[in-house]
């Protein structure tokens, strides 16, 4: 065998694994890919929040509109939320968001709150206490377990430039079981092996470019 070809093969066999490498750390791509939306500038979203909802080159910032209507007021709060920290996204914001829902409602069940305590506003911390003291002075034990989530869905954004406070309302579609015991270990409510789906609509809150990394669980509803 040659040297030349030899050269050749060992050529073809350093690219097949550097080709194999890049796969393992970028995916597999196949078909056309857009080129990706720059996140928007300081002048992308109107200083009143009622203005334009500009397109950027590349086309409108799909982490934006894979989740509310362009040029909506939502699509341009979000956009003003992106001038204040670059590095935030929706998707990842409502990933996050859904694993709070999962951690606030499995901790509400048990009487854990003072777990969550840095997730809550002050109201919804105080009522969350409330139902559980209640549920104490009735000796009631709950036994719930989650199933898992079926929807996270963006409902509303809103977003203040004098404070930078930004709120975010999303839709929640839970599957758990949930069973609460009396005194006497019967139960009086809910039941244990049934998998019941539970509708929640909650608004979170957080001041854009704090330190605090925390968003606030600050208004619930179905």
């Amino acid at each position: 065998m040659s040297s030349t070809l030899i050269q050749l093969l060992v050529l073809a066999g350093i690219a097949i694994f550097l080709i194999l490498k890049l796969r393992n750390v970028l995916g597999t791509r196949e078909g056309f890919e857009k080129p990706p939306a720059r996140a928007p500038g300081p002048n992308r979203a109107s200083g009143n929040g009622r203005g334009g909802f500009e397109v950027i080159e590349g086309g409108p910032d799909a982490d934006i509109t894979d989740h509310v209507p362009e040029g909506s007021e939502s699509a341009r709060a979000l956009a003003a939320m992106k001038t204040i920290e670059s590095d935030f996204g929706v998707g990842e914001f409502l990933s996050g968001a859904g694993g709070a829902y999962e951690m606030i409602v499995m901790a509400f069940e048990r009487g854990e709150i003072d777990n969550i305590r840095p997730f809550l506003s002050d109201d919804v911390h105080a009522t969350f206490a409330e139902v559980v003291a209640e549920r104490e002075r009735q000796e009631l034990k709950v036994e719930a377990r989650f199933v898992g989530l079926r929807e996270v869905s963006l409902v509303e954004a809103e977003f203040d430039r004098d404070d930078r406070e930004a709120e975010i309302t999303v839709r929640f579609l839970g599957e758990l079981t949930s069973a609460v015991y009396d005194k006497a270990g019967r139960v009086v409510e809910g039941n244990a092996t049934e998998v019941k789906r539970q509708k929640d609509i909650w608004t979170f809150a957080r001041v854009m470019g704090s330190a605090d990394p925390n968003w606030r669980l600050v208004a619930t509803g179905d």
